[in-house]
């Protein structure tokens, strides 16, 4: 069952929850938005117009049409464990969770009444909460979804987003290539030159550019980590293993040429999609 939002409410309403609720707005939503956060983050988003109202959970959840939860992850599994006994029968429940084995799982197990779609917005800053939220944040990017839901895939469309139908596995898989793998390979990187202040003098744009995500702040980092080790453990023994290909080919020029052709492309291929 599926029918047009009313009422959303946003439990998280921070960079993504806020983004979503704006980027809501600016596509035509004319629907009540509640905010569920602590009272500092949901007077910043009243401030910003990102939500109508602020309400406890069970109060927020009992009106929607629509809960999204955009908390991090062991938070979202904490609310699949309450949220289902709060919302009316039919509601959906969805996510924006960086993993989504672990919180398609416990959805299965917990949500009886509502109805649960798993998603993911490939989209994100440096900075965060709910004052560098941005109604375009989506815009052009990856939204992964686990299962079907007319009205969300029609408010993913209409907030410029592009949507993209992959189970939880499958997910968790990709994202532990071209999401997890770099945030590691950039902390990597500034770990080591932290190591070397004297490098970092003379260090210019591609050091630069590479470290940028060695920013990103742990408590973000350490649930993907916990509910996606396995994939990432896989991914990471490639890396190294890329890299000693890299190491053994240092004097070899036609493999190196070779080697870096193919990344160029699929460098550009990135950039085009």
């Amino acid at each position: 069952m599926s029918g047009e939002w009313r009422v959303v409410t946003v439990a998280g309403v921070g960079l993504i929850g806020g983004s979503f609720a704006l980027a809501l707005r600016q596509a035509g939503f004319a629907g009540k938005i509640i905010g569920v956060s602590s009272p500092a983050t949901v007077q910043a988003a009243l401030e910003r117009g990102a939500i109508d109202e602020a309400l406890p959970l069970a109060e927020a959840a009992a009106q929607a049409d629509v809960v999204y939860l955009a908390q991090p992850i062991a938070r979202i599994l904490d609310t699949l464990n309450v949220i289902d006994g709060a919302v009316r029968p039919g509601t959906l429940i969805t996510d924006a969770g960086s993993t989504k084995r672990a919180i398609v799982e416990r959805a299965g197990k917990t949500i009886k009444r509502g109805r649960f779609v798993g998603g993911h917005p490939m989209a994100g800053k440096e900075a965060r909460g709910v004052e560098a939220a941005d109604a375009n944040l989506f815009r052009t990017r990856p939204y992964v979804l686990t299962g079907a839901d007319a009205e969300l895939e029609r408010w993913i469309e209409k907030i410029g987003a592009r949507m993209v139908k992959l189970d939880a596995d499958e997910h968790d898989r990709r994202v532990a290539l071209v999401s997890h793998l770099p945030q590691l390979l950039s902390t990597a990187l500034a770990s080591l030159i932290a190591d070397h202040p004297e490098a970092a003098k003379v260090a210019g744009p591609a050091a630069a550019d590479l470290t940028r995500l060695a920013r990103s702040p742990y408590d973000i980092w350490r649930d993907i980590f916990s509910t996606n080790a396995e994939e990432i453990d896989l991914v990471l023994s490639d890396a190294i293993g890329r890299l000693q290909t890299l190491r053994e080919n240092l004097q070899v020029d036609s493999d190196m040429q070779a080697i870096f052709a193919r990344a160029a492309e699929a460098a550009s291929q990135l950039r085009q999609s």
